[in-house]
This record gives structure tokens, C-alpha cells and sequence, in this order.
């Protein structure tokens, strides 16, 4: 008999489902705010996005040794992370320059950084050997899942 996913992996999964769909709300319209509102090029489009993006590669090294050292208290970085992105999303709509964006989408990324690594290592702990590979097709659906309603 198949045993049901733990109840971690299922809130993980659910959070997933959640925090992709404001953010797919919301980053779709990043070149449009840039190009209209705060009159910035292709440029200031590819640093804030790319510079965004290496923050949060650079965080997910950082939290992953740290989610090690840890061990048993990797929920505390998850919420930190999941936190961190859905406190600094909003104020997309307020900035009134791309280096504002550029700072308030880097925040945003870093929760990404700061939640991933401990995430998925706390996915891991939570589920029985057995099922760790239909936990983590569970969490990147729900995931996605969010991601396409959201878009």
C-alpha cells in the first residue's frame, strides 16, 4: 500500500502553489514598467534581472551549507525565505527608478535564495526514502502549477 505524502511536503507543495502565482503576477510586468513608467532601456532590464538572478545563486550556496549546519531547524530559513519574497514583491509598484527595481527585485530574489536549498533538503527529511522522488515531482507541480495560473 502507497503511503500518503507527509503533511510538511504537502504545506511545502501548497506554498509553492502560492508564491508562484503573485509571483507570476507581477514579474510578467517588469518590462513594461520599465519601459513606460520609469523610461529604462533594454539595459536596465538585463541588470536588474541579472543581477537579481545572481543574488539569489549566490544566497542558495550560502543557505544550503547553512541549512546543513543547522540540520533539524531548516523551516526556520524556508519561512525567511518565503517571507522575504512576499514582503518585497508588493513594493514593485512603488518604485520610482529602475535602480529602486533593481534593489527591491534583488530582495525579492533573495528570498528565493534564502528558502530554496533548505526547502528541498527539508523535503528530503520529511519523507520516506521510498517516496522522496514523488514528494519532489509533487512540490515542482504544485509549483509550476502556480506558475501557469498566475501567468
Amino acid at each position: 500500500m502507497r503511503q500518503a505524502l507527509p503533511f510538511t511536503v504537502l504545506v511545502l507543495g501548497l506554498v509553492s502553489f502560492f508564491n508562484d502565482l503573485a509571483s507570476e503576477m507581477v514579474v510578467p510586468l517588469i518590462p513594461v514598467l520599465l519601459a513606460t513608467i520609469l523610461a529604462a532601456g533594454p539595459v536596465a532590464l538585463g541588470l536588474v534581472e541579472g543581477v537579481a538572478d545572481t543574488v539569489a545563486s549566490f544566497l542558495k550556496l550560502w543557505s544550503g551549507r547553512h541549512s546543513d549546519l543547522i540540520g533539524g531547524r531548516r523551516k526556520g530559513l524556508t519561512v525567511i525565505g518565503y517571507t522575504v519574497s512576499n514582503l518585497a514583491r508588493p513594493l514593485i509598484a512603488v518604485v520610482g527608478s529602475w535602480p529602486a527595481l533593481l534593489l527591491v527585485r534583488s530582495i525579492d530574489r533573495m528570498g528565493k535564495g534564502i528558502r530554496t536549498a533548505p526547502r528541498d533538503a527539508l523535503l528530503a527529511d520529511s519523507t520516506p526514502p521510498e517516496r522522496i522522488g514523488f514528494a519532489f515531482g509533487y512540490q515542482r507541480a504544485m509549483d509550476n502549477g502556480g506558475a501557469v495560473l498566475g501567468a
